[in-house]
């Protein structure tokens, strides 16, 4: 007897609510540089990443053996390039914007990855073609827009450095590009790769961010003593703290629930779903400040909200060629 396939929209369904909970997993991750100032972007990467090699290390501990004998060089290289472009400088820049710009800009320039994912991914399987999302990718951009104007108006306003923020800026605008080179090159791979599970891969991933992050480390040691001076405290206690608990959610569980969306969902969209990290990271700065969203952000939250949702009604009806007669 053979096996009913699953239902196309309960597919859908689920990668969509995978990738709306990694989202919510890795809004924490802007939060983190304000809540230890003392520790430099490259400590707060390499901190983060050997806790999730650590984690990963455990996690896959029993299997490890028979899934390294499994790995082909260019499995190696993909988890090389993908813990460098989707982890480590990532991380490093995102520290940085939230560190010279403040988490509201940097989490909105990283949320242009939809635009760049979908502009990126339109040739791929099972891709909306682009005139279709233009409509709701117009609502993306306007929601970006009121809150680049916000931001910047409130910066002037408070009279903050310009150019700390356009460097702030300029980092974020880094950090957009590693990301969005990492959405579609890990998406791809998993798709021609269905050997590894999403879960699998996610520990390998892990265990390659925690390998390279380690000579880092010892890079940002020899930095930190070269140039020690006055500056804010360091807690170690609440770092490992801080970096174990993003390990934990936002690389670990926030990784795997990504990778099970990459597999069920086309790029344009898994592009669309990435929208709630930064709805995440910007409620999460709300409530760290204790202070209401300004009129302009929440014109832009219910922009990219009603930009996702109506991009997901696209990937779930057919095409108009495909529709069913009447």
């Amino acid at each position: 007897m053979r096996r009913a396939r699953p239902d196309r929209s309960c597919v859908l369904l689920t990668g969509v609510l995978c990738g709306v909970l990694a989202g919510a997993l890795w809004g924490m991750v802007f939060i983190v540089p304000e809540l230890l100032p003392g520790f430099s972007p490259v400590e707060l990467a390499v901190g983060r990443y050997v806790a999730y090699g650590a984690i990963s290390l455990g996690l896959m501990l029993p299997g490890l053996a028979a899934l390294l004998r499994r790995l082909t060089p260019e499995d190696g290289w993909a988890l090389l390039r993908q813990s460098l472009s989707g982890n480590l400088v990532y991380y490093i820049f995102v520290a940085l914007g939230v560190q010279l710009a403040g988490v509201g800009p940097t989490s909105l320039i990283v949320g242009l990855v939809p635009v760049s994912v979908t502009l990126f991914g339109r040739r791929d399987r099972g891709a909306v073609p682009l005139a279709r999302l233009l409509a709701p990718l117009a609502l993306v951009a306007a929601a970006i827009a009121c809150i680049n104007v916000d931001v910047l108006g409130h910066a002037q306003a408070a009279g903050g450095a310009l150019a700390t923020k356009l460097l702030g800026v300029a980092c974020a605008a880094g950090a957009l590009a590693c990301w969005t080179w990492y959405a579609i090159d890990n998406a791809r791979y998993l798709k021609r790769n269905p050997q590894f599970s999403s879960a699998q891969w996610s520990s390998l991933y892990g265990l390659a961010s925690g390998l390279v992050a380690l000579p880092l480390g010892l890079v940002a040691v020899l930095m930190h003593h070269a140039g020690a001076s006055e500056g804010p405290a360091r807690d170690w206690t609440m770092f490992w703290i801080c970096n174990l608990l993003l390990a934990l959610g936002a690389s670990v569980i926030g990784n795997q629930l990504w990778n099970v969306a990459s597999r069920r969902l086309p790029v344009t969209l898994t592009g669309q779903l990435i929208l709630f990290e930064t709805v995440a990271a910007m409620l999460y700065g709300f409530a760290w400040r204790g202070q209401a969203p300004r009129l302009l952000e929440v014109v832009a939250i219910v922009l990219l909200v009603a930009g996702v949702t109506w991009s997901v009604r696209l990937h779930a009806s057919p095409p108009p060629a495909q529709a069913a007669p009447a």
